[in-house]
């Protein structure tokens, strides 16, 4: 059963560098930004126009940063990462991700990832499992009901070749606590079952006070 982080600790509200994260609603207009920004983001790794092409692609995106460069938010504020409904939470940082189960017994992700996201040869890039993995863990100490905490350490197996363009699941669980400590493990499937990598890590419950 899940804890409420502030009986676990008392002083979960006075941990430094984390604002209080409360759904946003900003709309359907984030939701279509969002998908044309992934898709720019594709076309940006693998389009090949002439140089007029390029120049007038960098046109517009610098009117694009014009219009909404007077609108930065601070951290907590603006609705990327904290917007459950869209893929990734609504951030462009992540790989567009959606929630299928969310527990204190476990959390299970579905994502197929994209050209953006090639290392070669089709494959998704080794470096973007990490995040991908960092971010479950994150939602797995969450769904637990565990106080905010940051990762100790990262450990990836790469058991076969992630390709994009195929829908793949990712699940992980808190395996044993420790006081401060959550140890999580986590896996990354194919449809069929295929295991993809393996993940596991330490989670540690900040201080007050601590970044």
């Amino acid at each position: 059963m899940a804890e409420n982080p502030e009986l676990v600790d008392p002083d979960y509200d006075r941990h430094g560098g984390f604002p209080n994260f409360e759904e946003a609603h900003p709309g359907p207009g984030l939701g279509r930004f969002l998908t044309s920004m992934r898709r720019l983001q594709d076309l940006a790794v693998s389009a090949d126009p002439d140089e007029d092409g390029w120049n007038d692609a960098a046109d517009r995106a610098e009117e694009l940063v014009k219009l909404l460069d007077p609108h930065e938010a601070p951290e907590g504020v603006g609705p990327a990462s904290r917007t459950p409904r869209l893929p990734g939470a609504g951030s462009l940082l992540m790989p567009p991700w959606r929630v299928s189960k969310f527990g204190p017994d476990g959390v299970e992700i579905r994502v197929q990832f994209s050209r953006y996201y090639v290392g070669g040869n089709s494959a998704v890039h080794g470096g973007v499992l990490p995040l991908l993995f960092d971010s479950l863990f994150g939602m797995v100490v969450h769904a637990a009901g565990r106080p905010i905490s940051r990762t100790a350490f990262l450990h990836i197996d790469y058991r076969k070749v992630t390709p994009i363009d195929t829908p793949l699941i990712a699940r992980g669980h808190i395996v044993s606590v420790e006081g401060r400590k959550a140890f999580v493990d986590a896996e990354l499937l194919d449809e069929e079952g295929n295991v993809l990598a393996e993940g596991n890590g330490l989670m540690v419950r900040l201080l007050p006070g601590q970044p």
